[in-house]
């Protein structure tokens, strides 16, 4: 049984839109042996098509063709990067610049497996953002990646030296603590240890724009899990502290 199950916002004959909790792989993995978003639209739908991926402790929007034509399609908007895909992240510490764009070729890191690095033998890479909050130690971010590189956001704010927060590849992959930036912070009785306030990649595929194949507009947002909202909750009442 799936605790966490994928959140099904939109369907049609053509497509499907699923807003994705942290922790649940997109695609199956090379052994197929973890269960993943596919999967579980297969046994509801049958036949099923990627059109792309988040990474498994990104929670947020994922779309899937349900038919070859629309698979086609809606490869070729992302393609042609005629799809808007934002995102919100946490990062560590207060960026200078409060909006730009990063510009930044990512290519595959050949000395460690599975990871990418900004490198000039890569892919161009942009991503553009604009703080959106200010806490002192951390900050919300929203992301357009213009891109679809593997890690994108993530690679690009480690190059920042802002990395994403519990990034366990490319930042510090330690739980966030309310002790560490609430004052006179103490344990209820009932408590023997603090429980993390966040525990996963702070990253969220927030929301997607495309026109469909039909003609149709489409504009897709996914709200903010709760572990992400009572994180930023948290930052709200101590801010700066």
């Amino acid at each position: 049984m799936i605790k966490n199950k994928p959140e099904i916002l939109f369907e049609n004959e053509s497509f499907v839109v699923v807003n994705k909790p942290p922790g649940l792989l997109s695609i199956p993995g090379r052994d197929a042996s973890e269960i993943s978003v596919k999967t579980l639209l297969s046994r509801q739908y049958g036949q099923i098509f990627t059109v792309h991926r988040i990474d498994r402790d990104t929670s947020g929007l994922i779309l899937f063709a349900r038919n070859e034509d629309s698979h086609r399609y809606l490869n070729g908007l992302f393609e042609e990067r005629e799809v808007g895909k934002d995102y919100l992240g946490i990062v560590s510490g207060t960026l200078s610049e409060k909006k730009g764009v990063i510009d930044g070729p990512i290519a595959e890191n050949q000395h460690q497996a599975g990871t990418m690095l900004i490198h000039k033998r890569g892919k161009p890479s942009i991503t553009e953002y604009e703080v959106q909050e200010e806490f002192g130690l951390y900050s919300l971010i929203r992301f357009r990646i213009l891109t679809g590189r593997t890690h994108q956001i993530r690679v690009h704010m480690q190059w920042q030296s802002h990395p994403i927060v519990c990034d366990e590849i490319y930042g510090d992959p330690s739980p966030i603590l309310l002790s560490s930036f609430k004052r006179n912070f103490k344990l209820s009785r009932a408590e023997e240890s603090e429980k993390p306030i966040l525990n996963r990649l702070g990253l969220h595929a927030h929301l997607l724009q495309f026109t469909d194949d039909r003609n149709i507009a489409r504009e897709f947002e996914a709200p903010l899990p709760r572990d992400f909202q009572a994180f930023l909750s948290q930052l709200r009442k101590w801010k700066n502290l």
